[in-house]
């Protein structure tokens, strides 16, 4: 009988591999690990013979104790599960049970060359179920690690939610002694083209090395695995479902690049914040809080939906426009849309502005339909992405309810450019 850690070679009909057997996630699935680092899978029922070529060892991988090296900074590595928090180990496919220092060490072996590692795992889920409880939970999970003098903090989350978490992380945390970097991998830890490995490691040589003192992302910079992007957190989206680069910087520019051979830091600006002496951290959000993106053929029943939240941030089309005239018969509707957002506006909830394009900013001066809703009571989001106004917009409900019309036009952690210039190529 074949177990995960024996060397086979599989038979289907139509093919013949050989490779190591790896624990599969279906029961009806053989995976095997190439020796080109990859991955593939055959549906067991086309398996014609499954043959044991060398029997394997116990694919668990070492964790014996790590003894600490006082001459390195500790840094700690916080788990919330996602890609990134694959139990398999990124070489050989071996299991591991937890997120023991011992156990990262194992997986990432140039980690003890870097720093000495605390780990916790503060919770196991794919980030598309991130409520903002979890924000708070992981706040304070930061606040308690930072007091333990480390000198920077490694956030590992799944990339689909990612950039928001890390754009709430960047209003939650106003001031900081340490960096603190949210880490993911757009491929899983059991396939050779994993991205894990490289933007861990990277992470950790920005955060041992630098005197940042924001929140920021380290992620794949190009498809190959040489550098890794330390991107602004509120300036930051997704734009790929699976390629390793799918982060990007949008309307602003990486923070600096880490070279994954040799560890060398490029910074491309400066205007970043500096650790500082004093740890301020304001974990409080608003629960009530809304996020409606406009499309064609909507209702006003859409808007008032959100009668009795606390805010909404809409995602409107071009310069921040939603239906609401009526140009011909089959718009009549339209004219029902502006007042249903006036009824959500003096139910008092705060209704904000922002542009389905991602590149370019909100200008409610611009058109007629900009100056409908500026007079009804939207407020413009400016150049914020949607989901950085979104919890920007859930941050000062919950820490400076009587202040959030004037504050969330200010720019308090670089989400806001006052003035963006011309660019040939914005992307």
């Amino acid at each position: 009988m074949a177990n995960p850690g024996d060397s086979v070679i599989v038979k289907t009909k139509k093919q013949e591999e050989r490779g190591l057997l790896i624990p599969s996630p279906s029961k009806s699935v053989v995976l095997v690990k190439l020796d080109n680092g990859y991955n593939v899978g055959f549906p067991k029922k086309e398996v014609t013979s499954l043959t044991v070529v060398k029997k394997g060892t116990a694919v668990k991988p070492k964790s014996a104790k790590v003894s600490k090296n006082t001459k390195l900074p500790t840094i700690s590595i916080l788990h919330t599960g996602g890609t990134i928090a694959s139990k398999v180990d990124y070489r050989t496919g071996g299991v591991t049970t937890d997120f023991k220092p011992e156990e990262l060490i194992s997986l990432f072996p140039e980690l003890k060359k870097i720093a000495n590692i605390n780990s916790e795992l503060v919770a196991q889920m794919w980030s598309d179920d991130l409520r903002f409880a979890h924000l708070t939970l992981l706040a304070n999970k930061i606040q308690q690690h930072i007091k333990k003098g480390v000198k920077g903090i490694i956030v590992g989350m799944g990339t689909d939610n990612l950039s928001v978490a890390a754009a709430a992380m960047s209003f939650m945390v106003e001031r900081s002694p340490v960096p603190i970097i949210f880490v993911g991998s757009q491929r899983s830890s059991d396939r050779g083209s994993s991205d894990a490995a490289m933007n861990l490691i990277c992470a950790a040589e920005f955060v041992v090395k630098t005197d940042f003192g924001g929140v920021a992302i380290c992620m794949h910079k190009s498809s190959d695995d040489t550098e890794c992007w330390i991107l602004p957190a509120v300036k930051t989206a997704k734009l790929h479902s699976s390629r390793r680069d799918a982060f990007k910087a949008v309307n602003d520019r990486p923070l600096a690049t880490v070279n994954y051979k040799n560890g060398v830091i490029t910074y491309l600006k400066r205007d970043y914040q500096l650790r500082s002496d004093a740890t301020i951290i304001k974990p409080r959000l608003e629960e009530k809080v809304g996020l409606l993106k406009i499309h064609i053929n909507m209702f006003p029943e859409q808007f008032e939906f959100f009668k009795g939240y606390k805010g909404l941030v809409i995602e409107g089309t071009g310069m921040g426009h939603t239906p609401g005239q009526s140009p011909n018969k089959e718009t009549e509707i339209h004219k029902k849309m502006y007042p249903a957002i006036k009824k959500v506006i003096d139910s008092g909830c705060v209704v904000v502005m922002t542009t389905q394009c991602l590149f370019g900013p909100v200008n409610l001066n611009v058109y007629s339909k900009g100056r409908d809703l500026q007079e009804i009571g939207v407020l413009s989001g400016k150049d914020m992405l949607a989901n950085t106004a979104l919890v920007k917009l859930s941050w000062l409900l919950g820490n400076y309810p009587k202040k959030v019309k004037e504050m969330f036009s200010e720019n308090l952690r670089g989400e806001i450019n006052e003035r963006l210039q011309y660019e040939k190529e914005f992307i």
